[in-house]
């Protein structure tokens, strides 16, 4: 629930609280979020620069940088990671400033892919074979960016343990994202691999990254799972969705499962598992428009129904939501109840 100042105007004008009260209490939420995150023009300049720069390490790097040669690229980005680093730890517990100082240690966070690539590039040393220019990373799945990866999951891991700032995860989550498609050549053995074993591989690795966000869903206060989800969902259901079908039967469980991602999304307080689940529905839909029932006159009409209908079951729900919600909850098991989220602000 997202509480306005209007709020809490109304709820004086009703009697609920004194004007006073509502004033105060104001002001203590005010001071409560001072120093998250908000949309407003100072924290859209944080993030924004932030974001460039991360670019510029990572997908805007030129072909120039090679010439520095692998210690030079490794040198460099050290003392990227270093200024990154102390600018942002006198931001953080001198200033005050978390928001900027944790976006700097996540810019320093970012830099590890760059500074792995140069310390390989100069020692000549790959998980399998020299995998070309470090542009190079965002465009091919290649073994031997493995080590890339790690080091970045385990440089945001440390900076986690001491800086308690949820977009610290991103960097993480986007790292596993791509280690579940550079892990194929590795899991197999060799360079060459077909397109079913990448997407076995993402499937897996997503539904392994989901559930790790889940649990760190349950132990957190703060949004230390959206990242996770979001990236762990993107190979999970990437791997699902382009996979061969081969069969109507197959098809019909893809749209099944992505019926349980949509009921999911409410159980765990998350929008990002109904956004890939509606789109798996609407894919599942759009075949059978196109393929099975292509020339039925009857098939717009009945979906037409079945969303009314669902429309429907949705306006009865509000309106008795917590007579269906306690009845639910009565039957379901107690060890299925407590593994159930707190309630969360959006993720």
């Amino acid at each position: 629930m997202n509480v306005s100042k209007d709020d809490l105007t109304w709820a004086a004008s009703e009697g609920v609280i004194s004007p006073q009260q509502a004033e105060a209490l104001w002001g203590a939420l005010e001071r409560r979020q001072g120093a998250g995150p908000k949309f407003d023009l100072p924290h859209v300049a944080y993030y924004f620069g932030a974001l460039i720069v991360i670019g510029a390490m990572g997908w805007f790097m030129t072909l120039g940088w090679e010439r520095f040669g692998g210690g030079g690229i490794f040198l460099i980005s050290a003392v990227y990671a270093l200024c990154f680093a102390l600018a942002g730890r006198t931001l953080w517990y001198t200033e005050k400033l978390q928001v900027p100082g944790g976006l700097l240690f996540t810019m320093a966070v970012c830099t590890r892919p760059l500074a792995i690539y140069g310390l390989g590039r100069f020692a000549g040393i790959w998980s399998q074979g020299d995998p070309g220019v470090y542009r190079d990373y965002h465009i091919w799945v290649k073994g031997s960016w493995f080590l890339m990866e790690v080091g970045t999951i385990l440089a945001g891991v440390v900076a986690l343990r001491f800086i308690r700032f949820p977009f610290l995860t991103a960097p993480i989550a986007f790292s596993l994202w791509y280690m579940s498609m550079d892990l194929t050549p590795l899991l197999f053995g060799q360079p060459d691999f077909t397109w079913n074993q990448r997407l076995w591989v993402s499937l897996w690795f997503g539904l392994a990254v989901l559930l790790v966000s889940y649990i760190i869903d349950r132990r957190t206060k703060g949004d230390y799972a959206f990242w996770g989800y979001l990236f762990g969902m993107l190979a999970f259901w990437g791997g699902l969705s382009l996979m061969e079908s081969g069969s109507e039967f197959r098809r019909l469980l893809y749209g099944l499962i992505n019926v349980g991602l949509i009921f999911l999304s409410v159980l765990l307080d998350r929008r990002v598992f109904i956004i890939f689940g509606s789109l798996g529905v609407f894919g599942y839909l759009g075949h059978l428009s196109y393929r099975v029932f292509k020339d039925s006159l009857m098939f717009p009409f009945v979906l037409s129904v079945l969303g009314i209908l669902i429309i429907y079951l949705g306006i009865k729900y509000q309106r008795n939501r917590d007579v269906i919600d306690r009845s639910i909850l009565r039957l379901m098991p107690e060890q299925l109840r407590q593994l159930l989220p707190q309630e969360r602000g959006g993720g």
